[in-house]
């Protein structure tokens, strides 16, 4: 009888746990809406499959750790959310799984956010198998995050987001109280996408906390993700609080560095950064603050400088405001290694004792790094590095213990801080190259500091506890059994890598309108041929997609119709490739111009072997567009007005990133022969990068007021080399900015002024 009633009682609970846990399958707004105030722990609510337009979700629920309440895709990757949307989660125990966010962006600060309002925070929450592609705001300068947590313990993994490009890090952790502080918050096993290149600061991919919470303790967890082309700045991750852990990641061509930057004790571990000769711009990790241990990460061919070494140890300032830089003090940097890197340590930088005239004490450098251990790193590289290690200030304050360098050969004895030696390494891929397991002395050889024997294991799980030896590989065979699987990151429904497509070649005439109708049936990549000589267009050719004009004899395009009209019109994501044509205009037309608003996304320019002529502006940048590359070559620019005017953004942003004039010629332009400009100082945005070399300026500059035929205000790297200029009517050529990456050489100035240098430019503070 006794197990009767036991066996009827469990059935009565069964019964009861199926009657209140339920699948609720909604079709629009309404149905969700009412499912999600109606829902208990263990509810399932799913979303019908197909397109869901400007939805904006409040999903608060109170769900169990055994019982949680979900929202979830019918079909995982069908269920597409676009327009004006958003996902807010608050309560606790929630999931969301399996929605596909694109063409559209939010209407507020963020897509998915960990807080409805101040009193309903996420905790115990997760957002997974989830995408988040080119949900972007229309304006640049309109500033939003995608993800944004608050609450604890909540978690983001197997999601793929990429694209972002206007104002805002992709990922921002908030700490605004004490329901916000030791998150445990945990970003896993996701793919970060591209990010572009976004023209100034601002573009983080991953960032925890602010300056104003950089003594509060975190405990985020931001580990076993991909990170690939997150080139928004040149931060990646910027960690802001404390305690907070970042192992197992993967960099893969990341212009930008894992910054510490106003954070203390984290643990950077295992890492992988992966680089190649074709960017000098690909990073490592920035060291700032305290207490950090930075331990068993691999490096390969990272070649950045200064802020985006491949070991970057910044100097502090004393006394430092919240919001600058404080000393490098009670850090350890043990069992790394870098492969191929160039000027792999860079010690003291940012010191800029030397701008003391022109910055405010506060923004001064001064403090170098103390009571710091740099401990049994292996530097090997297949050619010689002259100058492994910079020392920007002093390195007084670091023990340096057991760091060993092969460097091909080449016997390094500066500074007295690595220990040169033969290392035979085996290539296991086309990064990974790791020492064989044979007796070497140098390499075995290691430090054994305070806490060192907590360091059990290498970069790929090896045991250090019986054997060790220097550098992140402790184990060959572990290293060969390594692959990156990309499988392991992102949703399981979606694919990351894009197929490629044979570009079509359609050919244009010269009749009316032909030319605007091919470009609108091309695809993005296609070429379009023009077989006759002259084509006369009268209103804007639009360029949203990736298209390429060429012609074998020179073909001219005569743009007429209204003034101030623009000749090709560009848009968000429109690239144009221009190859052996004449554009000529008339009535002040522009050849080139972004589209006046909603330029959400980059526009480039890769114009040879053409002619440029009789125009008002070649190009004329508008307020929030922005220019990855504009690439000129072999091109000559003659008899416009103005040429390319880059000076329409305020606030530390700027209009393009790549500008590069080569082997052209500029004859009679007269204002604003290169006007690219960058208002404000702020030392974090390294940008943009102008480089004219080779090319031939003659009887420009007759009407520019400034006196300065190349202008370059705050663009932190120029290069003028190789270039001839005769008979310009002006006073300076170009005035550079010394103390930063401005270069001039081999230039041959004739009647035309001198190039100025100024050392020390005084410019706005931005913060």
């Amino acid at each position: 009888m006794k197990y009767y009633a036991l066996l009827v009682s469990l059935t009565i609970l069964l019964f009861s746990c199926t009657e209140n846990s339920k699948q609720i399958n909604v079709k629009n707004i309404q149905e969700l809406n009412t499912a999600i105030k109606k829902a208990v722990p263990g509810d399932e609510i799913v979303l019908a499959d197909g397109i869901w337009k400007n939805v904006q979700v409040d999903f608060y629920g109170l769900g169990t750790a055994e019982k949680p309440i979900t929202l979830r895709a019918q079909t995982s990757g069908k269920v597409y959310i676009e327009g004006e949307s958003y996902i807010h989660l608050g309560g606790k125990y929630l999931n969301i799984k399996g929605f596909y966010f694109r063409n559209g962006y939010t209407p507020n600060s963020a897509v998915i956010r960990y807080m409805i309002g101040k009193d309903s925070v996420a905790f115990n929450c997760r957002v997974t198998n989830t995408v988040i592609e080119g949900f972007t705001k229309p304006d640049r300068l309109l500033s939003d995050h995608w993800i944004e947590f608050y609450g604890k313990n909540n978690q983001l993994d197997h999601c793929y987001i990429s694209g972002k490009s206007n104002d805002g890090e992709t990922i921002r952790v908030f700490f605004t109280g004490n329901k916000h502080i030791n998150t445990h918050h945990q970003i896993v096993n996701n793919y970060f996408g591209p990010r572009p290149r976004k023209g100034g600061p601002r573009g983080e991919t991953v960032r925890v906390g602010d300056s104003k919470t950089r003594v509060s303790p975190g405990f985020v967890n931001v580990s076993n993700n991909y990170f690939e082309a997150c080139n928004g700045e040149v931060e990646i991750i910027s960690d802001k609080t404390n305690f907070n852990s970042y192992k197992n990641n993967i960099f893969y061509k990341c212009e930008g560095s894992l910054v510490l930057r106003h954070g203390s004790y984290a643990i950077v571990d295992g890492n992988i950064f992966i680089g190649d000769d074709d960017s000098d711009f690909y990073g490592g990790i920035r060291v700032v603050n305290s207490g950090h241990w930075i331990t068993n990460n691999y490096f390969y061919k990272i070649n950045g400088a200064k802020f985006r070494a491949p070991l970057a140890v910044m100097n502090g300032i004393p006394m430092t405001p919240l919001n600058r830089y404080l000393q490098v003090s009670d850090v350890v940097i043990a069992y790394n290694t870098w492969v191929d890197c160039k000027s792999t340590w860079q010690i003291g930088v940012g010191q800029n004792l030397e701008s003391a005239d022109v910055l405010p004490p506060s923004e001064i450098r001064s403090a170098p790094p103390i009571r710091s251990i740099i401990a049994n790193n292996l530097i090997y590289n297949s050619k010689v590095d002259k100058t492994p290690i910079l020392n920007h200030s002093s390195m007084d304050g670091i023990l340096f213990k057991n760091n060993l360098i092969d460097n091909n050969g080449s016997q390094y004895s500066k500074y007295n801080v690595l220990q040169n030696g033969v290392v035979k390494i085996k290539k296991i891929n086309n990064w990974l190259y790791a020492p064989v397991n044979v007796q070497n002395k140098p390499l075995n050889e290691v430090f054994l500091g305070y806490d060192f024997d907590k360091i059990q294991n290498d970069i790929f799980g090896a045991s250090r506890i019986e054997t060790n030896s220097i550098g992140a590989i402790n184990n060959l065979s572990a290293a060969e059994k390594f692959k990156i699987n990309k499988k392991n990151y992102g949703p399981d429904w979606f694919k990351t890598e894009k197929e490629a497509v044979e570009p079509t070649i359609l050919t244009a005439s010269s009749a009316e309108g032909d030319l605007a109708k091919k470009i609108m049936q091309a695809a993005d990549g296609d070429i379009i041929e023009l077989t006759d000589k002259l084509y006369t267009v009268k209103t804007s050719l639009k360029i949203d997609k990736n298209i390429t004009l060429r012609s074998k004899n020179k073909a001219e395009l005569l743009f007429t119709g209204k003034s101030d009209a623009v000749g090709f019109q560009m848009y968000p994501k429109g690239t144009i490739k221009l190859e052996n044509l004449m554009l000529k205009g008339e009535n002040g037309k522009h050849a080139f111009g972004p589209l006046k608003e909603n330029m959400g996304s980059a526009y480039n320019l890769f114009i040879e072997n053409c002619t440029i002529k009789d125009f008002d502006y070649v190009l004329k940048a508008t307020k929030g567009s922005f220019a990855d590359s504009l690439n000129f070559k072999a091109t000559s620019i003659k008899n416009c007005k103005n040429g390319i005017e880059l000076a329409a953004d305020v606030r530390g942003d700027y209009n393009a990133e790549m500008v590069t004039f080569n082997q052209c010629t500029f004859e009679n332009v007269q204002n604003n022969v290169i006007n690219f400009f960058r208002d404000g100082y702020d030392e974090s945005t390294i940008g943009g990068y102008l480089t004219v070399t080779n090319s031939y300026f003659v009887n420009c500059g007759k009407s520019e007021k400034s006196n300065i035929l190349i202008k370059t205000r705050g663009i932190i790297n120029l290069l003028l080399n190789g270039n001839t200029f005769k008979n310009n009517s002006i006073t300076s050529v170009a005035v550079l900015w010394g103390e930063k990456n401005n270069h001039h050489a081999n230039n041959t100035l004739v009647n035309s002024g001198k190039i100025k240098v100024e050392e020390q430019q005084k410019l706005k503070i931005l913060y």
